[in-house]
């Protein structure tokens, strides 16, 4: 057992204390001549923080002089390279809702072991264990209580030590050190593995010289704890010699005496070739396992290798299997390669990290549909995937879509941008007509409101997921992911300050993603009060909607409240259907602008569950902003679910009613990872775009023929402000919203869209068919020019 304990931590008992003094003692008797190194010095308590020593000094005294890269010298045992054992805190990861926490680790015997710690209490050392002991870290030399002889004896009588809530063996482990973190470092054990995060770049040193310096002394360990061949025969003259005395006592016979000591001899022997034997089981066992540790790496760099060819030759989904596999799932950064799921993590007591069997039940325990297949969403990126960090067992639902290459930037700006604040834009517009000012392109972004709406549906997986979910008659988890859904069309407005162009009235846009499983369309179906309305064709699914905006500008701040539904159908029939949340934005004058999303979204089934969303109002000293929270309730009313996260991070979920009365925050602890936010772009915009909305503007090859004069990737303003022509830009937004004007005119001499037909019983837009028909025949005859030149009889006069 470890002396070390954490919080309530007490010494070691004094029952164990001379259980290592008796071993100890027997392993000089022992006739090893092996000269012990000598112990270091007991380290002084921690002084006060003004006088506190040099940090390097303490990390010197931490290391050990362990020498990481140089070899010990034979003969030298493992506990004299760590000096009696290397402690200090470290930071575990332990799953999404707890997130990082404090362990106090104990290195010692070539086992790394962990305990809790609760709170502020402090580490109890013996003073055994105090005189050979090194601390890394200087918190941990801050939590450290080395108590007196009499408070040591008073604990040692009151107290027992815990067990340690988690061990890995250094001789069958892997340790890495981060490539993008330099406090982070994990280890591997074959079946587990532990993150880890130091306080400090120093403190990560000290601990990888001290676990690599371990690793290095076992093929030298001493097989002094093992039973060697010289100890037999002293065993077995003691115990043959009792037996005589004992014998010659009951008056046996010499001849007796002599067949009683070699039939012990003989027993004896045989044992000791049995754990002879065993012995050499056990190191090929550990040495077989060590090479299909080393085989298994080798296997996955392989298949990632194998699978980025594929997809680069033949254009194939395939590649990001194995990649996904190979990254694993801190979700946090690329430098582990194990696949292990931080989320899965438990940290009960129990957890014993070189246990297999407690591996494969907490895996186990978090799957709810573990035989789902992996699919990919195509991506030609092997670290952007919108669903890394999900749990396995809802990564995907058995769809794989062809893989299609998409632009990762945006085109190089042509002009240098030119800084417009809003005030000198009022100044010089003082006593002018504002229905004829038009504002700069700096104040865009270069995608129109018909594009924003396809931006709705970056993380469609979750709709293929519900789809899936509800073939399977698990109904729950289709709202669920809906609910997710719904979320996460709002992740992609964080950070971006510039709005949307305003489509013309008939502009169109239209998005066939086979790397996605859809198609959408959108069009502008009026522009007195401005509707646009949209239709989108999924695996298994149908999504429409039609949104309007009312505005109230409130001086500093201006409040958009959407007006319209959104709807989701499934091919079995099962409809949702749901509204917008409140959208504000600040600081218009003064100070940064940022949005924010608030309200509660209802989730309307009409089957068996409804979903309740409650987005969180950010105010001026909110520490934890963007926060949303919400249930799932049956017909009957009844709580079965509970989601939690951010609108710009992630959702999760928890089975039943977590925000009761009488309910702890701990079952949080068993949260399940709904839906992620997806990494940013390795190119940044001005405009904060993501990933998705990069490619939303762009022109394949092939593309431009096919659409019709009405999309707005043909409209030019858009299309000079994304390549940096902000002149041109700026001349053309003018004379585009010149011909604007005549929109109104239009519509009031029974102007009707293309597309789209309003639906009297519900009073919104429904798509009419024919698009993707028209399409394949490029038959554009009835789309009007609408981004040419004004004709002469519509100019309005003054």
């Amino acid at each position: 057992m470890h002396p070390f304990c954490c919080a309530p931590l007490v010494p070691v008992s004094p029952a164990a204390s001379a259980a290592s003094a008796a071993a100890a003692s027997s392993a000089v008797a022992g006739a090893p001549a092996v000269m012990p190194a000598p112990q270091p010095p007991p380290l002084p308590p921690p002084p006060p923080r003004s006088n506190s020593a040099p940090v390097g000094e303490r990390r010197a005294r931490a290391a050990g002089g362990s020498g990481g890269g140089s070899s010990p010298p034979e003969g030298v045992k493992l506990n004299e390279i760590v000096g009696g054992g290397i402690s200090g805190i470290l930071y575990k990861w332990v799953n999404y809702g707890r997130g990082w926490r404090p362990r106090w680790f104990v290195l010692q015997d070539g086992v790394l072991s962990y305990y809790k710690i609760h709170g502020p209490d402090r580490i109890v050392l013996s003073r055994e264990t105090d005189r050979g002991a090194k601390v890394i870290g200087e918190d941990s030399l801050r939590r450290l209580n080395r108590p007196s002889t009499s408070s040591s004896s008073h604990s040692n009588g009151h107290h027992q030590p815990r067990n340690p809530i988690g061990e890995i063996h250094l001789k069958v482990s892997t340790v890495r050190e981060s490539r993008s973190d330099d406090r982070r470092f994990s280890i591997f054990s074959g079946t587990k593995t532990l993150h880890l995060r130091a306080e400090t770049r120093e403190d990560r040193a000290a601990w990888l010289e001290a676990l690599r310096a371990t690793k290095d002394m076992f093929p030298r360990m001493s097989s002094s704890e093992m039973v060697g061949p010289g100890d037999t025969a002293a065993a077995v003259a003691v115990s043959t010699e009792r037996l005589r005395q004992r014998l010659q006592q009951e008056g046996v016979s010499e001849a007796a005496i002599a067949d009683s000591e070699r039939i012990v001899r003989a027993e004896f022997e045989a044992l000791h070739k049995q754990l002879a034997l065993a012995k050499q089981k056990h190191a090929l066992l550990v040495e077989t396992l060590r090479q299909l540790e080393t085989e298994k790496v080798d296997l996955e760099n392989t298949l990632v290798d194998e699978s980025q060819r594929q997809s680069k030759e033949y254009g194939s989904a395939s590649k990001s299997r194995h990649e996904k596999y190979s990254e694993g799932s801190a979700s946090e950064s690329d430098d582990y390669n194990e696949p292990q799921d931080p989320a899965e993590e438990t940290d009960d007591d129990e957890n014993i990290y070189f246990d297999t069997r407690d591996f494969l039940s907490s895996s186990s325990f978090k799957s709810s549909g573990s035989d789902f297949q992996r699919s990919e969403t195509g991506s030609d990126d092997e670290d952007d995937y919108p669903m890394d960090g999900i749990d396995p067992s809802m990564k995907s639902v058995g769809i794989s879509y062809p893989y299609v290459r998409r632009r990762k930037k945006l085109p190089d700006p042509v002009e240098k941008e030119k800084g417009v604040s809003l005030w000198s834009m009022i100044k010089d517009n003082i006593g002018k007509d504002l229905t004829k000012v038009c504002l700069p392109v700096y104040f865009n972004e270069p995608l129109s409101s018909l594009q924003k709406c396809f931006e709705d549906l970056e993380y469609s997986y979750l709709i293929d997921r519900a789809s899936e979910w509800g073939k399977r008659g698990n109904s729950l988890m289709r709202i669920l992911s809906v609910a997710a859904f719904a979320v996460s069309g709002y992740a992609s407005t964080d950070g971006r300050s510039c709005k949307p162009f305003n489509p013309l009235l008939g502009e169109t846009y239209e998005a066939d993603y086979p790397d996605k499983g859809l198609r959408f369309f959108s069009e502008k179906v009026s522009h007195h009060p401005m509707v646009v309305a949209c239709h989108c064709e999924g695996t298994g699914w149908r999504f429409w909607a039609d949104s309007n905006l009312k505005s109230k500008f409130w001086g500093r701040s201006i409040q958009l409240d959407p007006v319209g539904a959104l709807t989701l159908e499934f091919d079995d029939g099962e409809v949702f259907q749901w509204s917008k949340v409140t959208t504000s934005i600040y600081n218009l004058i003064l100070g940064k602008l940022y949005c924010d999303h608030y309200g509660t979204m209802r989730i309307q089934g009409n089957r068996e569950y409804s979903c309740k969303l409650k987005f969180k109002e950010q105010s001026i000293i909110d520490r934890n902003p963007h926060q949303v929270q919400g249930v799932v309730q049956d017909r009957s009313g009844r709580t079965v679910a509970t989601l939690f996260g951010k609108w710009d991070e992630s959702m999760h979920y928890v089975m039943g009613d977590c925000f009761g009365k009488g309910k702890g925050s701990e079952q949080f602890s068993e949260a399940h990872l709904l839906w992620k936010r997806s990494k940013p772009p390795k190119f940044p915009t001005r405009y904060n775009l993501t990933r998705f909305a990069i490619t939303l503007n762009e022109l394949t090859p092939g593309l431009k023929e096919k659409l019709p004069p009405t999309d707005s990737r043909l409209r030019p303003d858009q299309r000079c402000l994304e390549n940096g022509e902000y002149e041109r830009a700026n001349a053309e937004k003018l004379r585009l919203e010149q011909r604007q004007r005549q929109a109104r005119k239009m519509q009031e001499s029974g102007w009707k869209p293309r597309w789209f037909a309003k639906d009297k019983a519900t009073d919104t837009y429904r798509y009419l068919g024919g698009y993707w028909e028209s399409r394949e025949k490029s038959s554009w005859e009835d789309c009007p020019d609408i981004f040419g030149q004004v004709p002469n009889e519509l100019m309005i006069t003054d």
